[in-house]
């Protein structure tokens, strides 16, 4: 009887390893979720890089976009910044949050490597990327015409992470589309 009080601390273990071994991987490690979605753009009052002109988040309002946070000290950045370049030609609104950067650095990057972006937020200090809960540079959030976060993106866009979210800009579109035609 003593014996079989030896193994209770050894088939207490198994049992709690193969539960928790149960959970692993089970999680989607592309989607880490934001508490924005759905709510307004934080409120800002920033920069453009290009010309020192002063913006607010009702600057962000009007056609869908996506605010794309973006820097050059990061490499993500620029193996992204064709694609960017890409879905511009195409008529896709992208609006540049300059995170934590140079803005020389950043303006002659822009020269170099073509501006995907209708402007850019200087937030040299990070204090917008803090307010959107941003890990780091690049994260990509998918913005309403009323200016409401939709979908938040963390990483680059290429065509296959595209692909899953285009979907969700297809409909910010069409409910631009339709509320401008009911104005009408």
């Amino acid at each position: 009887m003593k014996r079989l009080f030896l193994f209770i601390p050894l088939i207490l273990f198994i049992a709690m390893a193969a539960f928790l071994g149960a959970g692993i991987g089970r999680e989607d490690k592309e989607v880490l979720p934001s508490p924005l979605i759905g709510k307004p753009f934080p409120a800002f009052i920033l920069q453009k890089v290009e010309d020192h002109q002063q913006l607010t988040q009702t600057d962000l309002q009007g056609k869908p976009m996506l605010v794309n946070v973006w820097a050059t000290w990061c490499p993500t950045c620029k193996a992204e910044h064709e694609f960017l370049n890409t879905l511009a030609a195409k008529g896709i609104r992208i609006i540049g949050i300059n995170y934590k950067d140079d803005e020389e650095l950043a303006k002659e990057w822009l020269r170099d490597l073509g501006n995907p972006y209708e402007f850019n937020i200087s937030d040299p200090k990070g204090k917008l990327g803090l307010e959107l809960g941003v890990y780091g540079a690049p994260e990509t959030f998918f913005v309403d015409g009323d200016g409401i976060i939709r979908a938040k993106h963390v990483g680059d866009l290429s065509e296959k992470v595209w692909l899953k979210y285009k979907p969700t800009f297809d409909k910010m579109t069409a409910q631009a589309n339709s509320r401008a035609e009911e104005i009408q």
